[in-house]
This record gives C-alpha cells, sequence and structure tokens, in this order.
C-alpha cells in the first residue's frame, strides 16, 4: 500500500488531508512536523511520497527555525532521500510562487490550498509514486 507522510503544522489540514487520502485514495497516511522524524522517515523506507507544508511555524533543525523549502532541499541534497518523491502544499499561491517554490527547493510537485478538486490531489500524489 502506498503510504504518504503529511509535513504540516496546522491540525485541521492535517485531518484533512488525511481524511481524503484514506478515504477516497485508499492510502496509509503517516503525519509529523518533526524535522528528525521527517529525516528518519524518508530513509526509512516506510514511506512513498511526502507532502511538504512550504510554511512550517514550528520546525526546527539543529536549533535552526526551518520551513518546508529547507527541509526539502536537505531531503533532495542527501543521496539517500533524493529520489523519494516530495509535493509542496501552501497556501502562498500567487503568480510565479509555484515556479519559485519548486525551483528553490527542489521538490517533485506543489499542490496550492485549499484543496478543492480532491480527486485531482489524489492523482497528483499518486502519480509520483514509483
Amino acid at each position: 500500500m502506498t503510504t504518504v507522510l503529511i509535513v504540516e503544522d496546522d491540525p485541521i489540514n492535517f485531518r484533512v488531508f488525511s481524511k481524503i487520502l484514506t478515504k477516497r485514495g485508499g492510502l496509509e497516511v503517516k503525519g509529523t512536523e518533526d524535522v528528525e522524524e521527517v529525516l528518519k522517515f524518508a530513509k526509512s523506507g516506510e514511506i512513498d511520497v511526502i507532502l511538504m507544508d512550504v510554511s512550517l511555524a514550528n520546525s526546527v533543525y539543529q536549533g535552526i527555525p526551518v520551513d518546508g523549502i529547507k527541509i526539502t532541499q536537505m531531503l533532495k541534497s542527501n543521496p539517500e532521500t533524493a529520489s523519494l518523491p516530495v509535493i509542496l502544499v501552501t497556501a502562498h499561491a500567487m503568480q510565479g510562487d509555484r515556479e519559485a517554490f519548486l525551483k528553490q527547493s527542489g521538490a517533485d510537485g506543489y499542490i496550492s490550498k485549499p484543496v478543492v478538486d480532491h480527486q485531482k490531489f489524489i492523482q497528483q500524489i499518486v502519480s509520483l509514486v514509483r
């Protein structure tokens, strides 16, 4: 079964994404905003794709606040985790943001919030899983 790691600091968004992915998509879901846990999951082989919130209010790595862009850069620069698909999820959906965020982070996809088309949301995620 395909497992999605949701990296999200808003418990409501986490619940909404989780429900869509499990109930409608038949996917397994795990969630954390703890950077160490994200890295551990990424290396473990337990997950197939990461949904990464761009703006993480509470995420800290080695004493430094980090956002989803920085965590994605860390994952993509490590040969152990570079091939794991990462999809950025953000409410920052201004003109040009998609391209800038993808280029900055090295992420494999981009979804803007709020998620309205649940089927398209699921398809975007599943299409990146090897």
